[in-house]
């Protein structure tokens, strides 16, 4: 057996919030091993410069690289929109990311081409989603909105609380005006408000959840490339962070949907 097949798959994010897409990741390939690396210590990544992203973003995937992961996952929208390039550039496996997952998504599912997107202000700001989705589709009209409030509200724990209820109808009275038929949740917090955004908008309208997304294309590409594990025991799961802050465990528990054990702090 080709040892590497059992490696890791590597998924990093700025904070807590690319635990959904580890959560994502192991309902959909439950043999996998996994790695997951928070720079807690160093978040928000969003008000930071371009160069200071960057840097931070390629120590993150040197560490994991030399865990001898076989898959690198990119699973904060930030890195994704201003590092995602340099990232490819040094790793010698395959890496992934949200941004154009999801955008790989949406294109393909919208049957009007009008997309709305959802984000924090800096991946709005940014447009790397509107560039994404017309990379795979350049006829679809983009429609945006930052959520700068979502974020909070879900480290808070209030996923179904009335004022998390008023605020998401405010944010997407303006996309929804727009006749959208798909919505795109971009940021990795998002899914957690999923159940509440399917309970206001119409039910004709699609939700592309990024972390549901890069799970699927992450199965597709280890099937593709024969880089599945081939092993049917239990994986192994570590999780990595520069720092342990205040509720850590609290959230990150939120977000993964299970106990998070084995957690390991590091200095980069």
């Amino acid at each position: 057996m080709n040892l590497a097949l059992v490696h890791p798959i590597g998924v990093f994010d700025s904070g807590v919030g690319g635990l959904t897409v580890v959560r994502a990741i192991m309902e959909r390939l439950p043999f996998e091993n996994i790695i997951y690396f928070g720079d807690t210590a160093r978040v928000p990544y969003g008000v930071k410069s371009v160069e200071t992203i960057t840097q931070y973003a390629t120590q993150i995937a040197d560490f994991l690289l030399r865990q001898k992961v076989k898959l690198l996952i990119i699973a904060c929208n930030t890195i994704a929109s201003v590092a995602g390039e340099a990232v490819q550039e040094r790793s010698p496996v395959p890496v992934l990311d949200v941004i154009d997952a999801g955008a790989r998504i949406a294109a393909a599912e919208t049957r009007t081409k009008n997309v709305g997107v959802i984000g924090t202000p800096a991946t709005i700001n940014s447009n790397a989603y509107a560039r994404a989705i017309h990379r795979y589709d350049p006829d679809v009209r983009i429609y945006s909105q930052a959520c700068p409030l979502f974020v909070p509200l879900v480290e808070e724990g209030w996923l179904d609380h009335p004022v998390t209820r008023l605020t998401a109808q405010e944010y997407l009275k303006p996309v929804v005006a727009e006749h959208i038929d798909t919505l795109v949740l971009g940021c990795t917090h998002y899914p957690l408000l999923k159940a509440l955004f399917e309970d206001i908008l119409e039910p004709d309208i699609r939700l592309v959840d990024s972390a549901e997304a890069m799970a699927a294309i992450a199965a597709q590409l280890l099937a593709a490339r024969k880089l599945s594990n081939p092993l049917r025991i239990p994986p192994q799961y570590r999780f990595f962070v520069t720092d342990v802050p205040y509720r850590f465990q609290t959230i990150g528990e939120r977000f993964l949907g299970r106990s998070l054990s084995h957690v390991d702090r590091v200095r980069l």
